[in-house]
């Protein structure tokens, strides 16, 4: 199975890659912006087949990753104003409705509740969950203030550092789109245990102080 997945995705990025050498700012553009319209192919493919770009000196690593940063917060933000223009009358849609199962909307509606900021933040480092995730911070009337703030700390994270090592690992190993694929799939795997170590510290941080208050209150008390 790993083998299967392997080769379907060296596949897509050798077609990816040839449309992006004729239209290297472009083809990236339009291929992320559908990504977050629901076009089910990661965005990490993308940015590796951009790193590759870069490997060719077809484009500067500066202005691509501002085409792709430009794309992504552009494709992220039409779920968002979706989600605030319509809220749930807009599941009657069909092709929303197969996005956003009832089951998922109500579990990230829950995890919004709960921690707020960090849900929008630690979205960025779900493939899966993105799309859904930032209609629910539309529905909840999240500013889009703070929406953009929240993930275009994420995007700062995950482009420039995707672009860049896949840049690297091409000019390390050639044109090997496979093994530049694994090397970035590692790193966002890293970055994604950080992202989630990073919050579970928090929030065992603010459990900590909450008992600890609460235990001073009871000791008041009596």
């Amino acid at each position: 199975m790993i083998a299967i997945l392997a080769d379907l995705l060296q596949r897509v990025l050798q077609f990816l890659v040839g449309w992006f050498v004729d239209y290297p700012h472009w083809a990236p553009f339009i291929v992320l912006l559908l990504c977050g319209i629901g076009l089910p192919m990661p965005e990490e493919i993308t940015l590796i087949g951009c790193g590759f770009l870069c490997h060719k000196e077809k484009v500067d690593f500066v202005w691509i990753t501002l085409v792709c940063t430009a794309a992504i917060i552009g494709g992220d933000s039409i779920p968002y104003w979706l989600g605030r223009r319509y809220g749930l009358a807009a599941l009657k849609l069909k092709w929303v409705a197969r996005i956003l199962h009832p089951e998922r909307f109500a579990e990230l509606e829950r995890r919004f509740a709960e921690n707020g900021n960090w849900a929008v933040f630690t979205l960025r480092f779900l493939p899966g969950l993105r799309l859904p995730g930032y209609f629910v911070a539309g529905t909840l009337r999240m500013s889009y203030a703070r929406f953009f703030l929240l993930d275009m700390a994420g995007i700062a994270i995950s482009v420039p550092t995707s672009i860049w090592i896949a840049w690297k690992v091409f000019d390390q190993i050639g044109d090997d789109l496979a093994a530049a694929a694994a090397k970035v799939s590692s790193y966002n795997h890293t970055v994604l245990y950080t992202v989630l170590a990073l919050v579970l510290g928090i929030f065992a941080w603010r459990w900590w102080r909450s008992r600890k208050a609460r235990m001073a209150a009871d000791d008041e008390r009596r």
